[in-house]
Parts: C-alpha cells; structure tokens; sequence
C-alpha cells in the first residue's frame, strides 16, 4: 500500500541520494585517502566545492536511466534482469558517459557492457562464471539501484528483488546482497523512523553467512560498545580493509562504511553522509546510498538547507538523450512516484496525473522547499525561495525578494534549458545537452506583485536567450498590478537557427534613487507546452563535450565542415537531438554523401537500439529501416544518388506512418507501430563519410 506522503519521500530521497553523491564526489578516490580527507578538511560539515553546476556522475545516471527498463520492456512490472541489459545498451553512448569506462576486466561496468554488446544476456553478462568473483563483486552491484527501493515503498522483499535484477547485469554473489540489501533499507524507510529497524530489514534480505551480512553486523556489534566512528572506521580497516579484497572498489569494504555512517550518524542525515565522506574509499557512491536511505525516512524535514540550497533541485546527467540529462527534480520524483502507483496497482491523485506531461515543462512548485532550477541573474538585486505564503494555484510558488532597485536596475528570473561547457567546472562524465524548449513553444506563468515601496510599479519583460550571441530576445514590457495575479504567456521566436539556452522574464525598477522599488514578486505555474518549429544551423553550433551541439553522438568522428555537420565512420554511427519524446514530426536536412553507401536521418529514436532510419542504403538505393535492437530493413526502392552531391532529404512521422521523401518527392513510406516518439538525428550504419546541412524540425 502506497504510503502518505509518498510523493515527498521520493523526492527527498532522491535529493538525499544527490546530496550524498555532491558531497562525496571530490574527495572520490584513489587519490584522496581517510588521512588525506582529515588533514585537508579536518571536519567536513558541508559541500567542501562549490561547483558552477555539478556535472553529471554516474551514481545517479545509473539509477535514472536503468529505471527506464519499467517504460520501455517491464510496463507490467514483471522486471526481469535483461530488461534492464536492455536499458543499459539502450541509453548509454558506448565509451562515453554513464559509468567508468575502466577496461574490459578492469571496470565491471565496461566489461558487462561489452558481454552485453557481444550477445551475452543478463545475468550471465555479470555472472562470477563470466567475469570472475573479484570483478563480480566490486561496488556497483549496490550504487546503481536506489530507484528501485523508492519505486517500491514499504515492500523490501519486492524492493530486494527488483535491484537483483537490476544489478545482476553487471555483478554477482556480494555485489547482488549490496543491491538487496540498499532497496529494503530504502523501501523499509517510507514506514520507519529507526535506523537500526531499517538496517535489520535490509539484513533479513540476504543470507546470514554472506559477508555483507558480517561486515554490517561486525559495524552494529562494535557500535554497542563504541561511542566514536573513527574507532570504528579502524576496525574496518584492520579486519575489512582493501588489503584483503581484489579490484578496484571492491563492496565488502564501502559496505562496513555504509553501516558505519548510518548507525554512527544516529537518524541525521547531514552527519550520515558527511561521515561517509569522511571515511574516504568510495565516497560518493557510500554517501550517496545512505542519503537515499536517509532522505526517505526524515523526509523534506530532513535536508539541511545549507546542502539543498545549492543543489536548486537541478541534476545533470550523461546518457545519449541530452533532453533527459537536464534533469529537474521535483518532476522526477513525480515520475517515480507514478511507476510507484503503478507497481503497487493503485490510482495515482488526480492531482499528481495532472502536474506533469511528457515532453512539456511544467513547474508548480508544490513539493516542499521546491524551486525547479529556476535562477537569478543578480543576488543582489533579487533572491528567490519557495513560498507558501501566496499561490496561484495549490499551495506553493516561487517567491523573489525585490530589494532596493532603481530607474535602469535590472535582474533575470530564469530556467536553464540547455548548458555549455563554460558553466561547468570540470567535465565529469562528459554531459551532453539539448535544448527542453524550442521556438514555436508557449511559455506561460502566473505573477504576483506585493510591492512595498517605490513610485512605480514594478514591471517586467518575458524573454528567451540564444546561446552563440548571448542575445537576449525581449517580448514586451508588461506592468505588473499590486495584490493580483496576471497572466503572462508569449510564443518562443525562432532565433536564427540558434539554441535557447535561457527562458524567463527581466525584472526592471522604475522607481527613482529616493523611492527605490522593495517587495515581493511570486510566480506559479509556469510552463513551456506546444509543438515546436525550428532551425539548428550548424554554423551557429560549438564542439563541447567531445560532441557537436547540440547532438550526442555515439561511434564515428564528427565535427563541422564549413557550415555541416561532418561524420567519419569505421562502424555504425549517430547523432542524437530534440525533445525525446516528440512525437509527429518531419525532420529536413541537406545531406552529402562523400564516400560509402549509408547516409542517414533518423527518427522517433528512443535510444542507441530504438528508432526509425532513412536514407541512402546502397549504391542506387534508398531505405527505410527499423533499429529495434538491430537494424532491419523496411522497404527498400531504386534510387540513383552520387557521391558529393548535396540532397535534400526529409523524414516524418505521423501516426503509424513513416515518410522518406528526396528533394521534395516522397520515394517511400510504410506503417509500423513500434514507436510512437523519440529524438530525431543522423548517422550511418556502413563505413564513410557524410556531411548534413541545417536542420529544419517541425513538430505536426
């Protein structure tokens, strides 16, 4: 039974498990050791970095994407383990992002992928037969599955046997009692306020003789009679240390930290994670484990503001969709909770249906604390927190503290929709972006106005920033009214084949030096919805991220040529863009052949192994083929091309029914249900070389 306050409990869960995973991350090993973490930092008591925007890392790519095995091959809930092998192929960039791409018997990870690839299915794809017990059983059995604990509240059993089979992919023997272990104790905390409870249920799901039950159980007895973790920490390290076990990061060691910092952190989550950063070994992914644990059960209540404050309920991600890599916190949580419901075979509140759909932005700011990401450009000028105090709508807005602005006085309330480099501090995991909003949109929101002093009102102008010019596109000025909620709605502007990578309002004083403007402005309901119209000229796009913007690619070499996009390739090879989950559209591209036989677009990709491709197939032919986990030709028909000859190709999607036209002349279609929405892109399946001219995108 779906427990109260649901909904909340994932959310703190998942900030929890983000806090856990932020603060760990840059004193991660091998290079930062306990001694070392001590003598730099003595006491860690909050973030020890303060990041631009924190990059992705895989401790949360993992537990995002492999949870999407429940939308694509488990949307009956009967989770099996090559569900998941299947997400694995499916959402990673082979190589890139997602996990530590280590080597072939060095990182598990790497090594289950590349079983994966080559056709050996899960679980044997981690087995100890396969891989070996010291690979088997290294940390990532337990750091990729938390999701699978809050999808399943107050059903540990259930919870345990979703993340084996989640993490059977890629481990084995001890790696899968981590996985066991973590959902139960995540599961176990929607209904319980007592750490040593939890802990005792995660226990009963994996087997007394196990060393993973040892090793929390040698951590519980010493904390009977030990008041304080560093003894305990030298406990592990005298009978459970690295020395005594293989691999990189092996789980038997960063198991005794997790039940160390949960027992010794007392019920506080801020002290729980920052002991299980202190301890050094596997920071990020110890603290991260035991925020979730620790965010599920204190709730909202639970997160200090001084390490969710910076976090704005804003995660990055890494996988092959940049549409899904800008995360937004709150319409997770509320995604997690609806495949909760799911699960546990009970109606969703209208309410929680209502507050998102997919492909739009829609922020409400309902969850407790919530902001959505949503930024100042001047903190001195304005503040912004959530707020009870007045709402259009539910119970909750976003309120900004207008302080002192004069005549001239300017400052931005914003949302991100797309990143570049230059706003990150280092390239963890190499994220990849592109845009969640585009011209065509409507952006709407409500205002309100409870301004104190000034001889004017305070007024605003919506606008939207491209990313090449910084140019910031204004729609007109519009004059706020005093104790009343206005409506504020405008079309997004096609910018001249540029990204957006700002959308929001300028909010402008017009009070003079001796009356300068103070108060209050709340905003609600703000949303970006419709089908988008554009152009990504590739002249206006950057090589970031080892990637041409606003693509993800996956194999091949690209880069620009002139004004094109450029695409070397020994191997089968793609770029991916759009929102993933448009789904009537025709997508027109320029597109030269240089050498080889494969020159593609692409359609309605859900993934590496999910879409729809068309093209140049062969000398003489044109083809529409299917990639569902291996590329099937569809129909096939005469068509003479040359090479270095520049073709206007055009792909759609309406319904069941998908188009390849070739200079405005449609030369084939065919009905095929497999997929109804995904990214559009390019690529090749055969070895060469192709350029591809501007996109033109027009959702139907």
């Amino acid at each position: 039974m779906i427990p109260d306050k649901y909904l909340e409990k994932v959310y703190s869960g998942f900030l929890g498990m983000n806090i856990g995973i932020r603060l760990g991350a840059p004193v991660e090993p091998t290079i930062w050791t306990y001694e070392r973490i001590l003598n730099t930092y003595g006491e860690i008591t909050d973030y020890v970095k303060d990041f631009k925007n924190f990059a992705a890392d895989d401790d949360v790519n993992g537990p995002v994407y492999f949870l999407r095995a429940l939308y694509d091959d488990a949307k009956d809930g009967n989770l099996k383990p090559q569900d998941v092998a299947r997400a694995w192929l499916n959402y990673a960039r082979e190589g890139v992002g997602m996990f530590w791409w280590g080597g072939y018997g060095i990182s598990t990870e790497h090594t289950a992928y590349l079983n994966l690839k080559h056709g050996i299915p899960a679980p044997q794809s981690g087995s100890m037969n396969q891989n070996g017990q010291v690979l088997a059983e290294q940390i990532g059995g337990q750091i990729f599955i938390d999701t699978w604990g809050l999808v399943n509240p107050c059903q540990p059993a259930q919870a345990a046997e979703f993340g084996q089979c989640a993490a059977s992919v890629s481990h084995d023997g001890e790696g899968i009692y981590g996985a066991r272990f973590f959902c139960a104790c995540i599961a176990h905390a929607f209904q319980c306020q007592d750490i040593h409870e939890i802990i005792q249920v995660g226990l009963s799901q994996i087997p007394d003789h196990s060393l993973y039950a040892k090793v929390v159980n040698a951590v519980l007895d010493f904390h009977k009679e030990n008041d304080h973790w560093r003894d305990c920490y030298d406990m592990l390290v005298r009978d459970w240390g690295y020395d005594k076990y293989g691999g990189v990061c092996h789980i038997i060691p960063n198991a005794g930290v997790c039940a160390l910092s949960m027992v010794y952190g007392n019920g506080d989550l801020a002290k729980t994670v920052e002991i299980a950063t202190m301890c050094g070994w596997d920071t990020d992914c110890n603290a991260g484990n035991v925020g979730t644990v620790l965010g599920v059960m204190r709730g909202i209540e639970g997160l200090p503001e001084r390490y969710r404050k910076p976090m704005n309920d804003g995660i990055i991600l890494s996988g092959i969709s940049g549409y899904l890599n800008n995360l937004d916190v709150p319409t997770y949580a509320k995604e997690v909770a609806l495949l909760g419901y799911r699960l546990a075979e009970e109606e969703a509140p209208a309410s929680l249906l209502d507050s998102i759909k997919e492909g739009e932005v829609h922020f409400d700011f309902e969850l407790p604390g919530s902001t959505h990401n949503m930024r100042i450009s001047d903190s001195f000028y304005c503040t912004a927190s959530h707020s009870t105090d007045v709402a259009y709508k539910g119970s909750g807005s976003l309120k900004i503290l207008v302080d002192r602005m004069t005549r001239g006085n300017q400052c931005k309330l914003y949302y991100k929709p797309f990143y570049r480099r230059d706003e990150f501090s280092d390239e963890r995991y190499m994220p990849v972006f592109t845009p969640t909003v585009y011209p065509g949109q409507i952006v709407s929101m409500k205002l309100y106005l409870d301004q104190w002093n000034g001889w004017e009102t305070l007024g605003i102008a919506p606008y939207v920033r491209s990313m090449s010019d910084k140019k910031e596109h204004l729609q007109g000025y519009i004059k706020l009214v005093q104790e009343e909620w206005i409506d504020v709605t405008f079309v997004i502007p096609e910018v001249d084949g540029d990204l957006i990578d700002e959308v929001g309002i300028v909010i402008e004083g017009y009070s003079i030096a001796k009356a300068k403007t103070l108060g209050l402005l709340y905003l609600d309901e703000f949303s970006i919805t419709g089908k988008s119209k554009y152009t990504v000229k590739i002249a206006k796009q950057r090589k970031e991220f080892g990637t041409i913007t606003p693509f993800s690619v996956d194999h091949g070499a690209w880069g620009k040529d002139g004004d094109a996009l450029s695409l070397m390739r020994c191997e089968p090879a793609f770029a991916y863009a759009g929102n993933y989950f448009s789904k009537d559209v025709r997508v027109t591209v320029p597109v030269t052949p240089i050498n080889g036989e494969s020159h593609l677009l692409q359609i309605r990709a859900q993934g590496a192994m999910r879409g729809y491709i068309a093209g140049f197939s062969d000398e003489g032919k044109a083809a529409i083929y299917k990639n569902d986990f291996g590329f099937k030709k569809l129909i096939e028909t005469d068509f003479t091309w040359k090479h270095g000859t520049a073709y206007k190709l055009t792909l759609e999607a309406i319904g069941d029914w998908i188009a390849l036209s070739i200079d405005d002349k449609k030369v084939l279609d065919i009905k095929d249900d497999s997929f109804r929405y995904g990214m559009f892109g390019c690529g090749s399946i055969g070895m060469g070389r192709t350029l591809f001219g501007d996109f033109e995108i027009m959702e139907i």
